[in-house]
This record gives C-alpha cells, sequence and structure tokens, in this order.
C-alpha cells in the first residue's frame, strides 16, 4: 500500500523539523522547528488578554486594533505598508481571540530580516489614520449588519451570551453595531499599553532560519516591548447549567440550530476522553452518530456536527445543524435523543478504537506545512504541554479507556443541552 502525498509530507515535516526552546538575550522566548526542506519560514505568536481585554461597554477594540495594525506604521503609511509586504511576498496578519491577541508572520528565509521589522514597526508604532480608522470601521459594520440577519452568526452569539451572562466570554470579539461607532483612538492605544507586552508573549517559528539569527530577530521585533502587561484579571467560569432553550425569530425558510452546554477544559484529565466521545457523537463527519442519525438515516437536517471549545477560563461543546422550519421540531428531539444515548450508555469498543485511529492519523495530517505545524506548537504553549507532546500524543489517544470515555459521554452530556433556535417559528 502507498502512503498518501499528504501523509509523506506532514511525515517528512515532522522528521525534518527539530524543535527546541530558546530564549534570546533579551529574555524573549519562542519555540523554534527548524527545517530546511523549503526556504520558507512561518511565526505565530500571540499576546495574552485578547478579547477579554476589550472594554465592557466597548466590545470590538481588540478586534478593531488588529485590524489596523498593518494599515501603516512609523513613516509608512497604509499603501506603501501594504506596498512593501506585497512587493517581498511577506504576509502579516494580527486577530484578537477570547483569551489571547494573535499574530501570524509568514515570508522567504531571503526576506526575513524585512519581514521581522514590518512586524516591529506594526506592533510598536501603528499610525492609526483618521481615513483607514474609519474605512476599517465602516468594514466592521457592514459585516455585523450582515452577522445581524445570519442565522448561524444569530445563534451562535446568543448562545455565548447565554453560556456565560455577564462574564467576558458572553461578548463577540468583533464587537456589536452599538459598540463599534463609540470606539476610538485612544481606546486602540489603550489596548495596545494593557496587551502588548513580553511577560504573557507566546512564540513558535518553523522553517529554515538558525537559532542564533532567529534570536537576534526577535529581540529586534520584540525586544522594546513593555516588559509587564496591564491586563485586567479574568475570573473562571463554569458555563450555564442546561437545559434550557431561546427562540430567535428570523423570517428564512430554514431554521438553524446551535446546541451546547458545560464542556471539560484543557488542563483536565478528561479531556482527551472528550476529543474521544466527541468525535465519536458530532466532530466525525460522515462517520459521527449525529451525522448518521439525525441526517443519513432520519432526513432530518441538511447537515449536524458538534466541537469541544476551551479558553483559558471555561470550556463548552458546541453543535449546530440547520434544517426545514417544518423539521426542526424532530431534529432537536433527535439530536437530543442522541446526545441522551450517549451520555447514559457511553461509545461502543468499536466506536472507540475507530475514533482514536482517527485522532492519530488527523495529528499527522495537521502538520504538512509550516504554517500548520507553527500554529500547531502555538497551540500547544497556550495550553501549557510539553514540548515533545507531538511525540506524545498518539500515546496520550491510545491511554483512553472505554471507561474513561463512557466517564466523559456522561459529565459532557448527561445534563441535557442549552438549545438555541432561529427561525420563523418556534419548536414546541
Amino acid at each position: 500500500m502507498l502512503a498518501s502525498p499528504s501523509l509523506l509530507a506532514a511525515t517528512s515535516t515532522l522528521a525534518a523539523a527539530k524543535i527546541k526552546r530558546l530564549v534570546s538575550p533579551c529574555g524573549v522566548k519562542a519555540t523554534l522547528a527548524q527545517d530546511a526542506t523549503v526556504p520558507l519560514i512561518a511565526v505565530e505568536y500571540a499576546f495574552g488578554g485578547g478579547a477579554t481585554q476589550d472594554p465592557a461597554e466597548k466590545p470590538g477594540v481588540g478586534h478593531m486594533v488588529a485590524s489596523l495594525l498593518d494599515e501603516g506604521s512609523g513613516d509608512l503609511d497604509s499603501k506603501t505598508f501594504h506596498e512593501r509586504l506585497d512587493g517581498r511576498a511577506i504576509e502579516l496578519s494580527f486577530a484578537s481571540h477570547r483569551d489571547y491577541f494573535r499574530g501570524s508572520l509568514r515570508m522567504l528565509k531571503d526576506c526575513k530580516e524585512e519581514a521581522f521589522d514590518l512586524l516591529r514597526m506594526a506592533l510598536t508604532s501603528p499610525r492609526f489614520d483618521p481615513a483607514d480608522v474609519e474605512r476599517i470601521r465602516a468594514g466592521v459594520l457592514a459585516n455585523l449588519r450582515h452577522n445581524s440577519t445570519n442565522p448561524a452568526s444569530l445563534a451562535n452569539r446568543k448562545f455565548f451570551e447565554m453560556a456565560f451572562k455577564d462574564h467576558p466570554y458572553a461578548r463577540q470579539a468583533e464587537g456589536t453595531l452599538e459598540s463599534v461607532p463609540k470606539i476610538d483612538v485612544a481606546d486602540l492605544k489603550g489596548y495596545l499599553r494593557s496587551v502588548i507586552a513580553k511577560d504573557t508573549l507566546k512564540i513558535a517559528v518553523v522553517g529554515d532560519i538558525d537559532p542564533e539569527v532567529l534570536c537576534k530577530l526577535l529581540d529586534m521585533t520584540f525586544g522594546g516591548l513593555p516588559a509587564s502587561s496591564n491586563s485586567t484579571p479574568v475570573a473562571d467560569v463554569v458555563a450555564t447549567k442546561p437545559p434550557q432553550r431561546i427562540f430567535i425569530p428570523l423570517d428564512i425558510p430554514q431554521t438553524f440550530v446551535t446546541f451546547g452546554g458545560p464542556g471539560v477544559r484543557r488542563t483536565e484529565p478528561d479531556f482527551m476522553a472528550a476529543c474521544v466521545v466527541n468525535h465519536i457523537l458530532g466532530g466525525g463527519g460522515l462517520t459521527s452518530r449525529l451525522f448518521r442519525e439525525v441526517r443519513e438515516k432520519r432526513g432530518l437536517a441538511y447537515f449536524v456536527s458538534e466541537r469541544l471549545v476551551w479558553m483559558d477560563h471555561s470550556a463548552v461543546f458546541v453543535g449546530d445543524s440547520g434544517t426545514r422550519a417544518d423539521r426542526a421540531g424532530g431534529t432537536v428531539e433527535e439530536i437530543e435523543r442522541q446526545v441522551h444515548h450517549l451520555a447514559e450508555k457511553g461509545p461502543t469498543q468499536q466506536e472507540l478504537d475507530d475514533a482514536k485511529s482517527y485522532l492519530k492519523g488527523s495529528q499527522i495530517l495537521a502538520l504538512n506545512t509550516t504554517s500548520k505545524l507553527a500554529r500547531t506548537l502555538l497551540q500547544h504553549q497556550l495550553d501549557k504541554l510539553p514540548i515533545d507532546y507531538l511525540e506524545k500524543h498518539d500515546a496520550v489517544v491510545d491511554a483512553v479507556t472505554l471507561e474513561d470515555a463512557k466517564r466523559a459521554a456522561a459529565r459532557l452530556w448527561g445534563g441535557g443541552l442549552l438549545t438555541v433556535l432561529v427561525g420563523r417559528s418556534p419548536v414546541p
């Protein structure tokens, strides 16, 4: 049997990469997977904070900052800054997530000095020119207006509001139609002062670069940042206890369903068992119980899936489904039935074996590019995993027993569901 090209590529990438931890002379820490297979370098990094550091009355500040950092810096206006990026095929982006302000940098090996310098400029001297701020604000508002009539966006937003109430996790990183118009340049600069600092910085680098050269570039880029952030502490929280159901009226021919409940945090012993049973219930695509029972056997829904979402201070499981309005009741009923059955009986040994096999194989296929590997190594740092976790992953999966899986299923789904429905009429 021949291995697929993607599997060969993934295996080659992992074999070539020598993962090590670095500390620069200025104290900047990074994980490096050195790989000279291709002349590319991918950098992923994150500062603690993210959307949880938005002012409560102005959600969306971090998202605005992320959208504006590549819109001019120092003596380079937006047009010139983008010409510098495009002229050297440098990819630079930023994003505000719930717990982290993240960034990505991708470049050819020969362009690394200029790429890191442009990143330094973006982080330390953004211009926030009025015309650029208003242009980005208009784009954010246009997207929010679109989402206000998008059933998936409405359901997701309402689910997190229902799950987390007054906690910062209830707020959406993009902000609201009411908050975004109020955000000013002082808010943007204040966010940078609070969040962008070395004490919460995590960095992962993959590609064709020597450790000594990387340390110099890290100091040039991040060494001048403030030593300590000024972030507001975020409390741990457990999602609202199910069951609960909310209906949002929207004049659309279909009904969109989001369901979920309290999950398992990444640091808990049951986390990998939760990953396994999650795959069995709704994360396994065409092989999951929800797909097989709700869509394939009964034809109730156009799609149905479920996933685990973990944050620094909480965790949830979240699922989505779309169906005809006249089948919404049957869809919700069958989803609840499948969730209850798996919580009560647990998976079969065959389901457990198949899920474990999939999770081990998908781990390899998720690492077949420099960018994917860099994102994974950064996530491992954020999740506080050991540097050799890639090597240990399969053993951790294999260690999940049938009893572990049954315990995780009962914990995840034994309490029922938080459910949000968006459509023309409520489900009885």
